[in-house]
Formats: C-alpha cells, structure tokens, sequence
C-alpha cells in the first residue's frame, strides 16, 4: 500500500470521478501543529485522493504503523497493493524506519488516518527571564591587583524575545509528543518550549560573556547570528531536537540591569571619568613643559609661567614639575636676564650666545632629566596615563587596562617616539 503521485490537473479533469474519496486538510494555521483526518467510514478505500499542500507533510497511518509519508506538495492517489513509495522528499529515510518499527504498545488501530503536520515555521513565540540571571561583562572590566589582570564585572540581567521553531522530524515529533490525536496545537507544547528556550538562552548568555565573545552587556541583542551558531555547535537546544522539532530563530530584543548591577555600573563609570581627566591634566602639564623648552625668551621666562600655574592649581601637579626647575631657580634666571639687559653691546651679544647654547643644553638636560625620571619612576613603578601607579614588571595598567608606555624622548626636540624608533620623527635626531 502506498501513494502514487497524480498529475496536477487530475484534480479538476476528467480523473477526478474515478477517486472514490477526497482527503485534504485546509491550510494549517500557525497555533495547530497536527490534525488527523480520514473517511466517514474510517477506511482510506484503494485509489482514494490524498491531497498534499504547501508547508503539510502527510502520514498514512493503518493499523499501528506508518504505511506512507510525504512532504512534497501535490495530488496523490492511495493504492493498497503496492509497497510503500515513500515520496517523502527530505523525510523518506525518516518514515522508512518509522514504517519496519512504528507502532504504539504493540496495539492495533481499528481505523485508518492521514496525519496532516504543519512543517512551516511557527512565529510569534516569545520568552522571557522570570528572575534576573548572572553575566559576565567584560565591557566594565575590573583591575585585579593580585594578578596584575583584569576581570568582567559581574551582572544581572533580564531579557526578553522572541524565537521561532518548526517541525524537523514528523516521525519524532509523532512518536514522541503527539501520538495519534485528533488534534495537536501550540499551546499544548508552548510552556515546556518556553522553559527549555530559557535554559538555552542561560547557556548562550555564559558563553557570551566568557573570554572567547567578550560581549558587552547592551550589546546582546545585536548577536543573533551568534547565538544561532553557539546553538549548533553546542547543541544547546539538544532537548528540543530529541521532540523532532528545531529552533529556527533566536533574537534578544531587550536586555536590562537590575539595580544592583547598575550602580556597580555607575560608580565604574564616575571613577573611569575621573582618571581621564587626571590623565589629561598630565598630558596638558607635559606638553607645557615641551613649549617652555621652546620659549623665544629663553627656557628660564618659559619655566617662571609654569611655576606660575602649579602655584594656581593648588599644588596638584606640583610634585611632577618640582626639580629641576624650581621656583628658586626660576627667579634667578629671571634676575640675571634683567642684568644682563644692561651689560655692554659685546656682553650683550655673548649673553645671547650663551641663551642659544643654554637653549640647545636644555633640551639635552629636559630629555636626559625625562628619561632618567621615568628610568627611577619605572624602578618604583610605573605611572599609566590614568594615574595609577603600577608595580614596575606590569605590562598593563591594574586600573585601566591601558599598556606600558615605552616611549622614547628626543634629546634634541623632546618628542615622543616609538621605542623601536632609532631616529626622531620630529627633528631627525639619533636617538639611544
């Protein structure tokens, strides 16, 4: 017994007299999964119509096992003395195996049934965390000082979306969740998908925050295609799939903090704030020191200006202009610059002399003074652009996680250079 597929316009020809019965199944709707049908009388007579449409696969059921299935879209005609034809498509193999083993406790069917199972894929279903759930953000990571690493935040978080599913395997989904009922529908089987759904998204929140995807919190919803491969590859949905049915779609539409979490975040944020902004007072101190160096008058009227501002900023970046340029020896300076403009004409000119080599052995003084500070700093420790001061072997700074700067200092120009450069990039000067 088996079906045999008719040409298309058999249905509305001339052949259609010589079908003795019709079974069809209007278009499934998306909330009803299976239906059963049959004859009036129960029996699938020889040479009766079984009609196939889009998105329905049909299964010929008699007495206790599978006698034929098919996926494939069309008019079929049932001959009860052939064999199996099995034009199943994508699911022969399937419904061969089932045909040699299928039956329910070994018991017989008084009645033969054509099941109609909707394989299209079902939308609209959507999920939800009940209670917030741990995460690992490595968007706020956190210094940690015993071993000179850092580590993600740890969060909680709620998210809501959406997944969509669909029969893979009717005779699994037949087997083991709808039997031989009248009807099957989605709200039978919504709830256990909606748990088994959760237990996925838990899985493929922790690989998200592990240190492979380093996914930021907020971030999440914008990984579906990631999480659709996680998915596969490590079958986190094996409990689903062992139904006969396959999430198709997976998407994250919300995520939120609990309030915990965001003041864990906040704080971060305040204290990240707070070491920029002293990174860029030390930036804009360096720079002043760079352009004292270079002042027209000398590097002595450059250097009383910035003791100036050291005294207006209420000593914070005292400690960093210090020595050698000390407001003592600043006042000097400027002491005997006022002389020296009432010395003769040729004093004059050997004082101006002695400016222009003063000028070019400050610049050799202010690298050499540079490099040997960072030199005894790095001894104690090195300071990041943040502030914060490291132990001397770190690579990385232990609060923000900026790299050690290795920089090398112009003897000529004082500009920075990589610390591989073997020339100034400004100047041109050789550099140790």
């Amino acid at each position: 017994m088996g079906l045999i597929k008719s040409a298309k316009e058999a249905i509305g020809g001339t052949f259609k007299d010589q079908w003795k019965e019709v079974i069809r199944c209007e278009d499934i709707t998306n909330d009803v999964l299976m239906v059963r049908k049959t004859t009036e009388t129960g029996v699938i007579t020889n040479k009766s119509t079984i009609i196939v449409g889009p998105g329905q696969c049909a299964v010929i059921y008699d007495n206790g096992r599978i006698l034929d299935a098919t996926a494939e879209e069309g008019v079929y005609t049932f001959d009860s003395s052939s064999s199996p034809s099995f034009f199943g498509g994508q699911f022969g193999e399937v419904f061969k195996e089932m045909w040699q083993r299928f039956t329910y406790g070994g018991g017989t069917a008084k009645q033969q049934y054509v099941f109609y199972f909707n394989i299209k894929e079902i939308f609209g279903n959507k999920f939800g965390t009940k209670e917030p759930i741990a995460f690992q953000d490595w968007s706020h990571a956190i210094p940690n000082q015993m071993t000179n690493t850092l580590m993600p935040m740890a969060v909680n978080i709620r998210c809501f979306g959406t997944y969509t599913f669909k029969i893979a395997n009717p005779a699994l989904f037949m087997s083991k969740v709808s039997g031989t009922a009248d009807q099957y529908r989605k709200e039978q089987v919504e709830e256990q998908m909606r748990t088994e759904i959760m237990a996925v998204f838990q899985n493929v929140a922790n690989e998200l925050g592990d240190e492979k995807y380093k996914v930021p919190v907020m971030q999440m919803p914008s990984q579906t295609d990631e999480i659709r491969q996680m998915m596969d590859e490590q079958v986190f949905d094996e409990p689903i799939r062992a139904r006969g049915i396959e999430v198709v779609c997976f998407a994250v539409e919300s995520v939120s903090l609990d309030e915990t979490s965001k003041e864990k975040i906040e704080k971060y944020e305040l204290s990240s704030n707070a070491y920029m902004q002293q990174g860029r007072m030390v930036d804009a101190y360096a720079n002043a020191v760079q352009d004292a160096a270079k002042n027209a008058n000398g590097p002595g009227a450059g250097f009383v200006g910035i003791g100036v501002t050291n005294m207006a900023s209420n000593g914070m970046m005292g400690a960093a202009a210090s020595n050698p340029w000390s407001s003592q020896n600043m006042e000097k300076s400027t002491i005997d610059m006022s002389q020296s403009a009432t010395a003769t004409e040729n004093e004059v000119q050997k004082q101006e002399e002695v400016q222009e080599n003063a000028q070019e052995n400050a610049n050799i003084v202010g690298a050499v003074t540079t490099n040997e500070n960072l030199t005894k700093q790095e001894e104690k420790g090195w300071t990041c652009s943040c502030g914060n001061v490291n132990d001397p072997d770190a690579k990385f700074c232990d609060e923000c996680g900026k790299p050690k700067s290795t920089k090398k200092i112009c003897p000529k120009c004082n500009a920075e250079n990589d610390d591989d450069a073997k020339f100034c990039s400004e100047c041109g000067e050789k550099l140790n």
